[in-house]
């Protein structure tokens, strides 16, 4: 799975929206969209803000289970 459907997978997981992760981290929906969609990559600060709101470390976003 790649690192988008990773983020994806989190965000449902939790039943969250992209606005509700935008209110929480300040990374724009547009953003996360993006991001799930594998248009673009997080940076190092945005990863770890999503890992805190999906309640994950890091190495459990990046891990291929």
């Amino acid at each position: 799975m790649d690192f988008g459907k990773r983020i994806h997978f989190f965000r449902l997981k939790l039943g969250k929206s992209q606005k509700m992760i935008e209110g929480e981290t300040g990374i724009p929906q547009r953003t996360l969209s993006d991001w799930e969609n594998s248009k673009s990559e997080p940076c190092v600060t945005d990863i770890i803000k999503l890992a805190t709101a999906f309640n994950v470390t890091v190495a459990e976003l990046f891990a291929d289970d």
